[in-house]
């Protein structure tokens, strides 16, 4: 399998499999395909596992894409303004953020992560259920806004804004702190916690989310009346 990630902050990843590869993608993720691409959708691991990706924020059932009678291509985007970076795992997990995961090859599976500690699934921006990717293959993520990726040593700490935590790798690991002082926390305008991540390991934080482009844009929105009698 071969892949090219084109565009800036609308990215969209185009893998090119030979007769026989396969891939996996969430449902509605497809923005384009070669004609002699076969789709099949299923629940891939069975009702249980699908179950688990709805837990996730992922969909119920996963579309599968070969190519028939030749190499074919076919293309998935996010469905927000971001970044899409890959993970090339080897009998390794890394943990992503739920509703991360965008496609992936075959031999990657997908599966539930629950935060350790009930003070981080609380207030740690990310919430109790987190997404485990695990097996050999070529998986890609999409986060929001742009992506900062890093590598932590032993014992290494970076301190994250709650919410912008889009994936680490499972030696990493995951907590909350308080963000500071009582003025700081009342006034410094980044809230009561941040999240704590200590290495070793790879991280990727996102300098957006969701949460906090749907506040941005809101005060621009058309505000709707009811029509009271």
């Amino acid at each position: 399998m071969h892949y090219e990630i084109t565009g800036d902050n609308l990215q969209m990843v185009t893998l090119r499999l030979a007769p026989g590869e396969i891939v996996c993608a969430e449902a509605g993720a497809m923005v384009n395909m070669s004609g002699n691409m076969q789709m099949a959708t299923n629940m891939k691991g069975g009702l249980f596992k699908g179950l688990k990706r709805i837990a996730t924020g992922e969909s119920l059932f996963m579309t599968k894409f070969t190519p028939k009678g030749g190499e074919g291509f076919v293309s998935f985007a996010g469905n927000v303004p971001g970044k899409i970076f890959t993970l090339d795992l080897a009998n390794t997990e890394f943990i992503a953020q739920k509703d991360a995961f965008l496609c992936s090859e075959e031999g990657i599976d997908l599966d539930l992560a629950f935060t350790k500690k009930l003070r981080s699934g609380a207030f740690g921006g990310e919430g109790f259920i987190l997404q485990r990717l695990s097996g050999r293959g070529m998986a890609f993520l999409h986060c929001c806004g742009d992506i900062m990726e890093m590598t932590l040593a032993p014992g290494e700490v970076v301190k994250v804004e709650t919410g912008l935590v889009v994936g680490f790798e499972s030696t990493v690991n995951y907590d909350i702190a308080l963000a500071g002082g009582v003025k700081t926390v009342f006034f410094g305008g980044e809230g009561l916690f941040l999240t704590t991540l200590t290495g070793p390991g790879r991280v990727v934080l996102q300098s957006m989310n969701i949460a906090k482009l749907a506040t941005a844009l809101t005060p621009y929105l058309p505000i709707q009346r009811s029509s009271g009698r």
